[in-house]
């Protein structure tokens, strides 16, 4: 593309468009794709030009209402308009400061990898980790100390819930079951059998008496909490099940799976109200703004953020050096956490996609090097602190430097024409 002349490129599009396609219902996905590519990289460089672009798509528009009434066609020109817009609110949004993470604290007392995490959500006193020992292990927040073990599962604990409004704990595990633990009697009260294979994900519905479960199995049950009865089975995944969120208005029900396929489900009609395609693999999280209804998602190398309930597409993140993405977390000063199968903590300013931060967690000395993935990750509800479960076996805890300012910790630039060309 000529930089110097961006008018060029408009009059190859308008002349290409009235010599060979102007009788096309739409462009062919070649020269689709060339149009789409310019208008990235113009909106990035040449945030001017969106006036003159809008003057030329509205004259291309009029030509090609007139000719033969073309409603599709003006529709994508609508759109194209729409994207334009997008990219030049992204180009001119400038990151937030945000003072970066260290190493606050690392509990040792699993004996396998530690694979959930989850705190306390009505004293922010104390939070619980699911492990391949089996077990679920209660600490204290403030001083990592070890309170109580909860024995029961036979397989791996993959997640776990903590109502908000019952003593309950729910937990997850490869062993086929939910279970459901009264914190009070320190001991598991109900099992929630019916899934044909290992359960990957728990959530506890906000305003019903249910929980939901998912996993290998490919279906998202929902059931009551007290009669452990399956009230609803959701059906339309192809491939296993990495998490299900629930919300207290629709859609209530949200889930990822192995199959690259986000699903916003109507549990009324049992059905899925919306999918979400834009990933690539398989998403392993979804993490939730706690002050704004959106949401983020990881695919394999890919994080993207959301606005509900459409699920319309917000902001696409630099993934890059982050290796397979395991976890993420979110938190109220809009900073999100991205943990890594290789080990690397990535921190970004949630609203403008921006990378700030990169880390590498330091495995055990006795852990093979190799045992250093992060696998779950949480923000207590103050949002100071971050918990990050490893591969190690370990338990860490993250804070920010209080001590940093703007101009001691800058963080990593921020480029925000590479930022536009990630959509």
């Amino acid at each position: 593309m000529n930089y110097d002349n961006p008018g060029i490129e408009d009059l190859y599009v308008n002349t290409r468009w009235h010599n060979q396609f102007r009788y096309m219902d739409t462009l062919p996905d070649h020269l689709q794709e060339k149009i789409n590519k310019s208008l990235r990289l113009k909106s990035a460089i040449y945030p001017a030009l969106q006036q003159e672009y809008r003057q030329i798509s509205s004259a291309l528009v009029t030509t090609k209402s007139n000719e033969n009434n073309n409603v599709e066609t003006i529709t994508q020109f609508q759109n194209q308009g729409s994207v334009l817009k997008r990219y030049q609110t992204l180009v001119s949004q400038k990151p937030d400061w945000h003072a970066p993470w260290k190493l606050m604290r690392v509990i040792k007392g699993h004996n396998g990898w530690v694979r959930c995490v989850q705190i306390d959500p009505v004293d922010n006193e104390w939070f619980a980790t699911g492990s391949n020992d089996t077990t679920i292990k209660i600490w204290d927040l403030a001083s990592g100390k070890l309170k109580i073990t909860l024995s029961g599962h036979a397989m791996t604990v993959r997640d776990i819930a903590i109502s908000n409004r019952h003593p309950y704990l729910f937990s997850a595990s490869e062993d086929k079951l939910a279970k459901c633990w009264d914190l009070e009697k320190n001991t598991a009260i109900r099992d929630y059998h019916g899934h044909l294979s290992g359960v990957h994900t728990v959530d506890i519905h906000p305003t019903l008496d249910l929980i939901a479960t998912a996993g290998r199995d490919s279906v998202v049950k929902l059931w009551d909490i007290r009669s452990r009865v399956p009230v609803v089975t959701l059906i339309g995944h192809k491939s296993p099940i990495n998490k299900v969120h629930c919300l207290p208005v629709n859609p209530q029900v949200i889930s990822s799976s192995v199959d690259a396929t986000i699903r916003l489900w109507d549990i009324v009609a049992g059905k899925a109200s919306k999918v979400l395609t834009h990933h690539k693999r398989s998403i392993r999280d979804i993490a939730f703004h706690p002050s704004e209804f959106s949401m983020a998602t990881a695919c394999t190398d890919d994080i993207r953020s959301w606005k509900l309930p459409e699920g319309s597409l917000l902001t696409n993140f630099e993934a890059s050096k982050v290796g397979i993405i395991n976890c993420l977390s979110i938190n109220q000063d809009n900073v999100l956490f991205a943990g890594g199968d290789n080990g690397a903590l990535s921190f970004y300013d949630y609203k403008s996609g921006h990378k700030y931060q990169s880390l590498e967690t330091q495995a055990l000395p006795e852990s093979p090097d190799a045992e250093r993935s992060i696998l779950a990750s949480t923000f207590d509800q103050t949002g100071l602190r971050l918990i990050t479960c490893e591969s190690d076996k370990t338990i860490k805890m993250w804070k920010q430097d209080t001590n940093s300012t703007v101009e001691t910790a800058p963080g990593l630039p921020w480029n925000p024409t590479l930022q536009s060309q990630r959509f």
